[in-house]
């Protein structure tokens, strides 16, 4: 009985090795085309008057992808397509069915798994990240099964798997860009926030907090603001965190988008443009404060009346 499982623990780590060897070339292929249509997507998102990564990032994308592939494959094929298989071959022990069908729940429930592990601890939201976690396993989860049956060297599987980066990352890239012609992505506009809708009561990180009444009056705890004109702020930084009551308007940042004009009497720090940014039903007012090309952005969400 014991030589048994012996022999049965050594054909598992034979059948994982040869898992891992098909699927990291599986999953470099796709990863250039999900980068891009990461950044086609987020190009439709506000960016908080930061800019875009642009052409620029997708040239380094393609300068330094051919380096960074194999191992981000290793890492993705470690941590979502071995556990899928898994899954898979736990599946088929106890229910049997078709192959492609234990895979594809297999990728799914790694992908859930994965999800609430990052809802957790990173807050991240579970359905979205679930969802892009699912997609990313499918191709590896049915990919690898057909290249374990091509006798291809090594040299062979990588070439093929270059070809296959190649023409997702082409239809991808005609996909985005026809989607943007169209308006089927459009770009992202600002809600435009009626005095109303403004006031109540505006939360941020680290305790920052900001309170808007309807009479054009305002209170802050430690809320970010832009630096006074030699360049400091009480804290000795560009930019800090002040309290204190003053008063607000309804106004235009310096890109002509919606924005709350922000004066406090106490003096610490400039009056502040905060932008307006989400959407009608998740409004958020956001600043870029400190220097222009390296500052930061501070946020502010919505909480209440």
């Amino acid at each position: 009985m014991g030589w048994e499982n012996t022999r049965e623990w050594a054909r598992a780590g034979r059948s994982l090795r040869s898992d891992l060897a098909a699927a990291i070339p599986v999953n470099a292929a796709q990863l250039p085309t999900a980068g891009l249509l990461w950044w086609i997507w987020s190009t439709s998102q506000d960016q908080y008057e930061t800019g875009y990564g642009g052409a620029f990032g997708i040239l380094c994308l393609l300068m330094f992808a051919p380096l960074l592939l194999p191992f981000l494959g290793l890492l993705l094929s470690a941590v979502l397509t071995l556990p899928a298989a898994v899954l898979a071959r736990a599946a088929f022990r106890r229910f049997g069915g078709p192959e492609w069908s234990r895979r594809v729940l297999g990728a799914a429930a790694t992908a859930v798994g994965w999800g609430a592990v990052t809802a957790a601890l990173l807050h991240w939201p579970f359905v979205s990240t679930a969802s892009v976690l699912t997609a990313l396993g499918l191709l590896p989860a049915l990919g690898m099964a057909y290249v374990r049956t091509r006798s291809w060297s090594r040299w062979g599987l990588w070439w093929r798997s270059a070809l296959v980066c190649a023409g997702l990352f082409t239809l991808a890239l005609g996909g985005g860009l026809a989607a943007c012609a169209t308006g089927l992505m459009p770009q992202y506009e600002p809600p435009d926030l009626t005095r109303a809708q403004l006031t109540g009561v505006w939360r941020g990180d680290d305790g920052a907090e900001l309170r808007l009444t309807r009479d054009g009056r305002a209170e802050a705890h430690r809320l970010p603001t832009e630096a006074n004109d030699d360049g400091t702020v009480p804290d000795g930084k560009d930019h800090g965190l002040c309290a204190g009551t003053g008063t607000w308007e309804r106004g235009e940042d310096d890109a002509h988008r919606p924005a709350v004009l922000l004066h406090l009497d106490t003096g610490c720090g400039l009056d502040t443009h905060w932008s307006v940014s989400g959407t009608k039903a998740a409004p958020q007012l956001f600043a870029h404060l400190g220097d222009p090309d390296a500052g930061v952005v501070r946020v502010l969400d919505r909480t209440g009346d």
